[in-house]
């Protein structure tokens, strides 16, 4: 039975159809070429089914992971006591509640990206929000590695990239001419 990570190879069609996502030429396109990604990103369906098992699932297991292995394992070097280490099952638990609930924030993101777009002047379409929502959260995904070490911390605050790649993302997806949308697209490359 073939991985996940091996359907995401060129030519290899996923189960539900359609073509599989490279996830490591989505992610570089996303960080360094957004516009141009946008555009490869409108043509592609935007359905919970095709994102989340294609994408989420393994990006979002990047900060779930490194959060447990940096708190559990590594642990926090406290002068004058040592270090300290989560106890292993409120680490485990910890980790499994919170790659869960990154699921639904990113679900309910999109629904409320979907209801607002309407009084921005953009038009409603869930699928586009969907797609906006989970390619722009892919900076704090992988920021997530810093996790890791607990004096790398303060670094998982590169992910707010993503809030540029949402801002650009906005007036391609979800067909702004709004006044709040439209000038998102004065930043992005042409």
């Amino acid at each position: 039975m073939a991985s996940g990570l091996e359907q995401s190879r060129p030519g290899r069609r996923p189960p539900w159809g359609g073509e599989a996502v490279d996830i490591v030429k989505r992610v570089k396109g996303i960080l360094l070429i957004p516009d141009t990604e946008w555009r490869t990103i409108e043509q592609e369906p935007g359905t919970p089914g095709y994102l989340f098992p294609q994408y989420v699932v393994y990006l979002a297991g990047i900060p779930a992971v490194a959060g447990f292995i940096g708190a559990c394992v590594i642990g926090v070097s406290v002068p004058a006591i040592g270090t300290i280490r989560a106890p292993l099952y409120s680490a485990l638990l910890g980790a499994v509640v919170g790659y869960v609930l990154t699921f639904v924030f990113i679900y309910i993101l999109a629904l409320i990206i979907d209801l607002l777009a309407p009084r921005f002047g953009a038009q409603k379409n869930f699928s586009s929000a969907l797609k906006l929502t989970v390619y722009s959260y892919t900076p704090s995904w992988l920021a997530g590695v810093f996790l890791l070490i607990p004096g790398l911390r303060f670094l998982t605050i590169l992910g707010l990239y993503g809030v540029y790649l949402l801002w650009t993302g906005l007036p391609r997806l979800m067909k702004g001419t709004g006044r709040l949308i439209r000038p998102a697209s004065r930043f992005s490359a042409k």
